[in-house]
């Protein structure tokens, strides 16, 4: 195992972990929670 081996892996592996959490974000269970923390900075209270 080369270092070339090494980077790919490290690379194979960041495209996973990017995947997973553009699901995570654009889920459907997820939608209400962003919807209200992106009305924050407006709430005046």
């Amino acid at each position: 195992m080369d270092i070339n081996d090494l980077r790919a892996a490290t690379t194979v592996i960041s495209f996973v972990i990017f995947i997973g959490i553009m699901v995570w974000a654009f889920s459907r269970r997820n939608k209400e929670d962003f919807e209200a923390a992106s009305k924050l900075p407006l709430d005046q209270d």
